[in-house]
């Protein structure tokens, strides 16, 4: 199981995420602003809000995804 030690809000509506295992990946999240909750997403504010809490990365009490699921659609990240 990956743990997330880190995410931050990048540019064009991506975030990176470092896992504990040291391993970096950006998740596009463009395609879920149409989505459900994930429209408040569009917002840049909303957006840039971004945190983990208990595990899972966050933006305010509604809107989550959780570690296996952003591991496994994401894509690496090459400094």
């Amino acid at each position: 199981m990956n743990r997330i030690k880190e995410v931050e809000a990048m540019e064009d509506y991506k975030i990176l995420i470092t896992f504990d295992n040291g391993e970096k990946r950006i998740k596009d999240m463009k395609p879920y602003l149409e989505k459900g909750v994930f429209k408040k997403l569009k917002d840049e504010q909303v957006f840039k809000s971004v945190k983990i809490s208990y595990g899972t990365v966050t933006w305010g009490e509604d809107i989550d995804l959780c570690a296996d699921s952003i591991y496994e659609t994401s894509d690496g990240y090459e400094e």
